[in-house]
């Protein structure tokens, strides 16, 4: 895998190295070993799959508060999507700065998204569907966002008729108070 470094300090676009032949290719997605030399989480104890069947579609900016650590690895397994990974760790380099990245099924490339970083995407594609792992189980209690649109973060997303649950229009404006927690996650 190919590991490479993005705007945001921790955060990964990973693409494979296929091992090409006359019947197609073979390559690896996920290792243990290169995660941890990468100093990244190597456990990844939940996988979970992704279908919105409207382009267009908006979830995020989704991240999982303290006590949970939660990173996330997500593939475009089917169409194509726009991804935003967010810095809300205070003593980040890159704090509320974010890395935008398609990620296409065409191509197999995948984002890395540490703990302390909120994630969110939308669809370019009908019929996309993402595949994620992650470092954490999912805690329900312990789910949170930010707004999408807040001017805080300059994100500028595609142009789109936008899908959006009520739940991700309703964040409120960022408050730096809502992410203090984060302060050793670097």
């Amino acid at each position: 895998m190919i590991f490479g470094e993005t705007t945001v300090s921790g955060v990964y676009v990973l693409d494979i190295e296929p091992q090409e032949d006359e019947r197609g290719f073979f390559a690896r997605t996920y290792c243990e070993r290169e995660f941890a030399a990468h100093g990244l989480p190597a456990r990844m104890p939940q996988a979970s799959v992704s279908y919105t069947a409207r382009r267009g579609t908006l979830r995020g900016l989704h991240y999982a508060a303290p006590p949970a650590r939660e990173a996330k690895l997500v593939r475009c397994t089917a169409g194509a999507s726009f991804h935003v990974a967010l810095d809300l760790r205070p003593g980040s380099p890159s704090f509320l700065r974010h890395a935008a990245v398609e990620l296409l099924a065409s191509t197999r490339r995948a984002l890395f998204v540490p703990a302390g970083c909120a994630h969110g995407v939308q669809t370019l594609e009908d019929r996309t569907e993402l595949f994620y792992q992650m470092s954490e189980f999912f805690a329900p209690e312990l789910a949170r966002g930010v707004r999408w649109d807040d001017p805080a973060f300059g994100i500028v997303w595609p142009p789109a008729e936008r899908i959006i649950l009520e739940r991700d229009r309703r964040y409120p404006d960022f408050d730096p108070a809502q992410v203090a927690g984060f302060a050793d996650y670097v």
